[in-house]
């Protein structure tokens, strides 16, 4: 039998039309049928970058497509996540959560590039703990004892930061909030500079991760005071945590996870999820992020999306106290 151009047509019309319609009953069902970009907002070399790259080689090998890491350093991250922003809420680009770009950035700005609900959580992957690090000349032993000192020399204690609105700065907003303390707020254009400094001296201490300050950790030349947790952290099992030490309420991490724009379909939102949980439970994978100082989390989008409202309702009380700026 001929069939007509015309009956074509609408033979093809109606495949598509079906096709349409499955997709939009299970979008899911045939994600990932090609590259998936993962945008990462900060240099390649960073914790950020390396999660990044671990995670995805995991879902390339899991799902036969490439995840590509693709870093948009700028701004404190808010280049990158504004990129994602602004992508098709198709799954195909993706967000290396962090707390500069997903929640400091947008509250600490008057005119914020894109909004916290620009993007929708897929997985929580985990945190890491700040730690207290000192100049070994530096008198306090522990954070106590820091607490004491500050109180003792207001105005005398030099702090520094990674920059106004870091993660670094939060976490040395939210110490001096729950101690009291008057300390001098040091910014530095980076985690590097500064940690330089606190090793020759020309600042007291500041806060930083454990991988960040391993090696000078180990050669002697920056003690711990602390580590900003409700525990100790296992690359650090000698050194208390504030709570230990009676310091509650100062609890402060850099924390990572995955998202993807607002109004991404659930299906996809659900496949990645479960991909990136299977992912973090494998031995390699958890024994890496936990040699980064990584206390891995995973769970649901729920979690994560709750996860991250709670550090933007306690940055808010930041603000409004005027512990950190608006600009």
């Amino acid at each position: 039998m001929k069939i007509t151009k015309r009956a074509w047509r609408l033979f093809t019309c109606l495949v598509l039309a079906a096709a349409g319609a499955a997709w939009a009953q299970n979008p899911a069902a045939s994600y990932p049928n090609k590259p998936v970009r993962w945008v990462v907002p900060y240099p390649p070399g960073a914790s950020n970058d390396l999660i990044a790259r671990l995670l995805s080689q995991k879902l390339t090998d899991a799902w036969g497509q490439q995840f590509v890491v693709d870093n948009r350093p700028g701004a404190g991250g808010s280049v990158g996540a504004g990129t994602v922003a602004k992508a098709s809420p198709d799954g195909y680009t993706l967000l290396l959560s962090n707390p500069g770009p997903n929640v400091n950035n947008v509250l600490m700005r008057k005119e914020p590039p894109y909004r916290m609900n620009d993007f929708t959580p897929i997985v929580w992957i985990g945190y890491a703990p700040l730690i207290i690090v000192a100049n070994p000349s530096f008198p306090p032993r522990n954070a106590r004892e820091l607490v004491e000192y500050a109180k003792a020399n207001p105005g005398k204690v030099n702090w520094g930061s990674s920059g106004i609105g870091s993660s670094l700065h939060i976490g040395l907003a939210l110490f001096q909030a729950a101690t009291g303390v008057n300390v001098v707020h040091v910014p530095y254009k980076g985690a590097a500079p500064a940690l330089t400094d606190v090793v020759g001296g020309q600042i007291n201490l500041m806060y930083t991760t454990s991988v960040t300050g391993d090696a000078h950790i180990k050669a002697g030349r920056i003690k711990v005071l602390g580590v900003a947790d409700a525990k100790r952290q296992q690359v650090l099992p000698n050194v208390p945590s504030l709570v230990e030490l009676g310091i509650k309420n100062a609890e402060a991490y850099v924390w990572f996870g995955m998202s993807a724009p607002a109004k991404t379909p659930r299906p996809i939102l659900d496949k990645l999820n479960r991909e990136v949980n299977k992912a973090l439970g494998t031995a390699d994978v958890k024994q890496r992020l936990e040699q980064l100082g990584l206390v891995v989390t995973g769970d649901t989008p729920e979690k994560f999306d709750a996860f991250i409202k709670s550090e933007a309702d306690r940055l808010t009380k930041l603000i409004k106290v005027g512990a950190v700026p608006v600009e």
